[in-house]
């Protein structure tokens, strides 16, 4: 046995023993099963497979500091509203507000943070990271951490577009079928009806072969697919929320259907539709990613993390990870936006911890 693997049980035991002292329950259970787990990878793997669980380890330590650090600032910065909140806030939300604060800012100065243009080609294809290209280049010689950069801006701001788009056509016709009811709400539901009952990724596939596969094109397409979701949650909580008393009596004042969609209905339906737009947000971004590593999304040469895992894909072949990071970049956002969402339904849900 290496003095490596003697060091790293020989601390596990020491940190299973610290937290039995001080009766920390979760932590030692965590730790405990993590000794079982490294048992078994060393018994099977060897030292290898420790350093790698270390190198993880090490990770999500640093990120739960980071996520702390950064709550706390925000803590320390925010007005009393916005701190007693962000005080009940777990690691996960601060580490996925912090991420999509980083994709936000990456997206909005893109030009200032990368050092080439998106389609600039500075050396020779597949070149290795060096101190001019820290990521290397990609198929064509371009650098990898300037497309990667860019990516933000097209990859994310489309799909948060596409998102907006579905989501106010959802809303608006889900809460109208709602409050008006009748024919209106029956045409409506079985177009919706219709729509859901095509796989979307085959049916996005079909309408792009056939319009094109221009941005616009690709926006209105996706909210095509992805406002039948929206109107069937909207529908369903306008639905809870027409029955109401003040809802009744508001029509008995005479007032309008615009009113009552605006002023009654949708604020008291704000915290669900709001949840939904972030998870929305989330497949969105995937079907977007995923139309344009199939060649029917983004078109090159505007930068897009779907197409760069594509177009770097043979690299796989040859051991090398550049594909994996526009792939973790998509995964990241797509985590740090569920992390939010969950705390947003938490909070709106009015549960207790």
């Amino acid at each position: 046995m290496s003095n490596f693997m003697i060091a790293y049980f020989f601390l596990l035991i020491a940190a299973c023993c610290t937290a039995a002292y001080y009766q920390y329950r979760t932590a030692l259970l965590l730790l405990f099963s993590l000794v079982c787990v490294s048992l078994l990878a060393g018994l099977l793997g060897g030292e290898s497979v420790l350093i790698n669980i270390t190198i993880a380890i090490a990770l999500l330590a640093a990120s739960a500091g980071l996520a702390y650090s950064f709550r706390e600032t925000l803590i320390q910065i925010l007005p009393r509203g916005g701190a007693k909140l962000m005080r009940t806030a777990p690691l996960t939300a601060s580490f996925g507000l912090l991420l999509i604060i980083i994709y936000i800012i990456a997206a909005v100065f893109a030009p200032i943070i990368a050092p080439y243009g998106e389609a600039e080609v500075i050396a020779g294809a597949f070149a290795p990271p060096d101190e001019v290209m820290i990521l290397g280049g990609d198929q064509l010689g371009r650098d990898l951490f300037s497309r990667l950069v860019y990516g933000a801006r097209n990859t994310v701001g489309i799909a948060l577009m596409t998102t907006a788009i579905a989501f106010v056509v959802g809303t608006v016709a889900g809460l109208s079928a709602a409050v008006l009811g009748g024919w209106i709400d029956q045409v409506l539901g079985r177009i919706v009806d219709t729509l859901m009952a095509i796989p979307q990724l085959i049916f996005a596939l079909l309408l792009l072969t056939i319009v094109g596969t221009s941005v616009i094109n690709l926006t209105l397409v996706i909210a095509l697919l992805y406002s039948p979701l929206i109107f069937r949650l909207a529908r369903a909580v306008a639905g809870n929320i027409v029955v109401m008393d003040y809802i009744e009596a508001a029509r008995l004042r005479g007032e309008s259907t615009w009113y009552l969609v605006i002023k009654e209905v949708l604020p008291n339906a704000t915290a669900p539709l709001a949840a939904e737009f972030g998870l929305r947000f989330c497949f969105v971004f995937l079907a977007i990613s995923a139309l344009s590593f199939l060649g029917l999304g983004i078109q090159p040469p505007t930068a897009d993390w779907g197409s760069m895992v594509r177009e770097n894909a043979t690299l796989i072949s040859f051991g090398e990870i550049t594909p994996l990071i526009p792939a973790a970049a998509i995964a990241l956002l797509t985590v740090s936006v569920n992390f939010v969402v969950d705390w947003m339904l938490h909070i709106s849900s009015g549960l207790k911890e």
